[in-house]
């Protein structure tokens, strides 16, 4: 890459290069530039050597698990059927296929198929769901213990716990309600005679619900920490009462204004974005992860800054992004006229762009929380820049934000491990083994 990246790796993995290298490397104004980017960001590295033989024992272990078993045959089934689906809505089958009565015969066994596996998890998960919300109706202590475990964020009490767990058993209820409704109509209607409404209403309901539940799980105070904020609050009230007590000594209270400002410039100077947005290919590992695996390496970042749940994110932005899709395809498949059936395929994909909004929201909120700077290049409005970033260029905003969040977490808080050559290396929680030999 040149002798300004490798005097940019040396400054990360040592303790700083030589002046000399420095003004080897590149002129006066290149160099300050340089450094003032290093000031601002370090690069994050993530797991070069994995230990499969680890991961395999792991693996082994969790298959043991008879329902784990299950439902490993469970996702295999419903991979296979709907990548078969998939294919078959999308032409890819059609040299296979040639004749349409063959494709609409795939398409009816394969959906079939697809609505019983969904609905035989429904079956499987509804008696869960009456039990907590009888477990909600009694409202004991014990009750109260069952259900913080399964919704509230570290199994600790949040206000207004009660109403905000019957919001999202309701909701995970109206989910299975809505697949049984759609089991009744594949059930009961050939194809030709299906209402096409009916269909796409439970098809989205039956999606939509599960997904606003984990939303609102996030979102509420069930997915927030309000040990930390107690403590916050703890402390505005002592510094309150030292206001009242130094309200009659002018120059403590000089002093203590001089030294809020200090802080509050510190902070401004301290919190910034990692690098500017197209800055993306400045670690390599980090951008393939970016623009290949972003649903899983955004669910992590947002966990780790406290936004809630990892698979919550990762399921939520599947959804966002995929199932816009197959619901306007779905629709489409039992419309003869080809303008129709091709504005909804459109319709599909449009929606399916506008679901990198969900990224854009949480950019909104980490850039709030952290009070990281706000641009103002879409229309002034720093909101609408952030959805702009993502809907543009995802890769570039998620990279950004994983460098920012290095930045803002402590030492203590990120998970690192040691590899052979020496070298510190940021691990997500799902790529923890490492290899030492």
């Amino acid at each position: 890459m040149g002798n300004g990246s490798d005097s940019y790796k040396q400054q990360y993995y040592d303790d700083a290069p030589s002046p000399s290298e420095e003004w080897q490397s590149s002129s006066p104004s290149s160099t300050r530039q340089m450094l003032s980017r290093r000031r601002r960001f370090t690069p994050v590295a993530f797991v070069r050597k994995i230990d499969w033989g680890s991961l395999w024992d792991k693996a082994k272990e969790w298959i043991r698990n008879p329902m784990n078993m299950a439902l490993l045959v469970w996702i295999v089934a419903v991979g296979v059927s709907g990548a078969i689906l998939f294919m078959v809505m999308t032409g890819m089958l059609n040299r296979v296929l040639p004749t349409k009565s063959q494709r609409d015969t795939w398409f009816e066994v394969n959906n079939q198929i697809l609505n019983a596996l969904f609905t035989l998890m429904c079956l499987y998960q509804h008696p869960r769901r009456f039990y907590h919300l009888a477990l909600l109706c009694r409202w004991r202590a014990g009750d109260m213990l069952q259900l913080r475990q399964v919704y509230c964020k570290d199994g600790t009490c949040k206000p207004g716990e009660r109403k905000h767990i019957t919001v999202v058993v309701l909701l995970l209820h109206l989910n299975c309600f809505a697949q049984y409704a759609l089991c009744g109509l594949n059930l009961g209607y050939r194809r030709p005679e299906r209402p096409v409404i009916g269909v796409a209403l439970t098809i989205s309901v039956a999606i939509c619900a599960p997904a606003v539940a984990g939303l609102y799980n996030n979102l509420s105070p069930l997915g927030n920490d309000y040990e930390a904020q107690a403590e916050d609050d703890d402390e505005e009230s002592s510094s309150c009462n030292d206001n009242n007590n130094m309200n009659n000594n002018p120059q403590q209270l000089q002093r203590k204004r001089r030294k809020s400002e200090d802080d509050e410039q510190q902070s401004r100077e301290e919190s910034s974005w990692a690098g500017r947005l197209l800055d993306v290919w400045d670690d390599m590992s980090l951008a393939y992860l970016s623009v290949f695996c972003s649903c899983c390496l955004f669910g992590w970042n947002m966990s780790r800054l406290g936004f809630g749940n990892m698979y919550v994110h990762i399921a939520t932005f599947l959804l966002l992004c995929l199932a816009p899709f197959f619901i306007f395809d779905l629709a489409a498949i039992n419309i003869d006229n080809e303008d129709v059936r091709g504005a909804l395929g459109l319709a599909g994909i449009f929606l399916c762009v506008l679901g990198l909004l969900y990224g854009g929201f949480w950019r909104i909120q980490m850039r709030r929380r952290f009070r990281l700077p706000a641009s103002h290049a879409c229309c002034g409005k720093p909101d609408l820049t952030d959805c702009l970033h993502w809907l543009c260029c995802y890769p570039c905003a998620l990279a950004q934000e994983v460098r920012t969040a290095d930045t803002l977490l402590p030492p203590a808080a990120r998970p690192v491990a040691s590899i052979n050559d020496h070298r510190v290396v940021t691990v997500p929680p799902s790529l923890s083994v490492i290899r030492t030999t």
